[in-house]
């Protein structure tokens, strides 16, 4: 298995933990910040932080 694509910037962190904070989901995080869904979701479970839930999907 591959590292991350690209190392998460303090800025990327702080986006990140906003995005959290406001139940955004991870696949909008995702967009946001350019990152596959895989390494959103990595970086929310070792901050410790529970993505929202996808809602409207499918």
């Amino acid at each position: 298995m591959a590292m991350q694509d690209t190392t998460w910037t303090l800025e990327s962190v702080q986006q990140l933990t906003e995005m959290a904070r406001e139940r955004i989901p991870v696949s909008v995080m995702s967009l946001k910040l350019k990152r596959p869904i895989e390494a959103v979701t990595a970086k929310l479970a070792e901050l410790g932080i529970t993505p929202a839930a996808e809602t409207g999907m499918g």
